[in-house]
């Protein structure tokens, strides 16, 4: 096998990151698109969202939580912005002193979040709701597909069916967010960019947002010849040799495995999308 993570790497995955400013999280061989929260509570918010004690409600208020905390850093770092004046309640008093002056969020700019049901509906709600709260509501659009992993007769997943969607329109030329809460074998992602495309254009820009992902997602994501950015509270790599996980993050990316026979993610956490919906079929 390569002993580097840039052999039989996407062809893009070490080009230069879309969003701008300092580094943030954990060092890592993933390419400057990925970035990796290192914190203690993020760190402890995914060690409670994998655990089999952590009851559904609390589940629930985690995976919004943790959705957060990625969420406001991924819009802080990669939506366009504008220089902006807001007249603030002291203006009655002190006028044009009373004027607050910075850069902010570009309220021109087109944001559609994406829902993949059903395993992203509370990510994706998340995200919606957190951008309704700065962001004017006739920029903002959020859209859902109806998609579900299929696995073949040996049990390991061979295709993403898309059964029905609710798309509002064009996304061509705007910032498409996709917040879902594991990253397993990025196939849900392709399919999903493969169908937008065919029906309603291109976005300029892709934010993926999962909670849990593997070393496999991160390579087949970053094989779209697309300004992306991942941002993520931890990669998996589990199913690695031993000496391969002794090495930093992505050193030996080509070796690195996160996905067991069945493609769910180890040490992972379950099938989130079935526990949340406590729906197991």
């Amino acid at each position: 096998m390569p002993d580097t993570a840039t052999e039989s790497l996407p062809a893009n995955a070490n080009q230069g990151a879309a969003s701008e400013g300092p580094e943030i999280g954990l060092d890592h061989g993933y390419g400057p698109r990925v970035h990796i929260l290192e914190d203690a509570w993020t760190a402890a918010a995914t060690a409670k969202l994998s655990s089999p004690d952590c009851t559904h409600t609390e589940l629930v208020q985690v995976v919004r939580a943790l959705t957060t905390r990625l969420a406001t850093t991924a819009f802080g770092r990669e939506l366009p912005t504008s220089e902006r004046s807001v007249s603030t309640r002291m203006a009655e008093k002190h006028g044009e002193l009373g004027t607050w002056r910075g850069e902010a969020l570009d309220p021109a700019a087109e944001v559609v979040v994406l829902d993949v049901i059903r395993g992203g509906i509370i990510p994706s709600q998340t995200c919606f709701e957190l951008l309704s709260l700065v962001h004017p509501i006739e920029r903002l659009r959020l859209d859902h597909l109806n998609m579900q992993r299929v696995a073949g007769e040996d049990g390991r997943v061979d295709r993403v069916e898309l059964t029905g969607s609710k798309v509002g329109g064009s996304i061509e030329g705007s910032t498409l967010v996709i917040p879902d809460p594991m990253g397993a074998t990025g196939g849900t992602i392709l399919r999903a960019l493969e169908h937008l495309k065919a029906a309603h254009g291109m976005p300029s820009r892709l934010i993926l947002i999962p909670l849990i992902c593997t070393p496999e997602f991160l390579r087949a994501v970053q094989t779209l010849d697309m300004d992306l950015s991942v941002y993520t509270a931890r990669v998996d790599r589990g199913m690695s040799d031993r000496d391969v996980l002794a090495s930093p993050l992505g050193a030996r990316w080509t070796e690195e495995r996160g996905l067991d026979d069945e493609d769910y993610i180890v040490p992972g956490a379950g099938g989130v999308g079935e526990v949340l919906n406590h729906s197991w079929a």
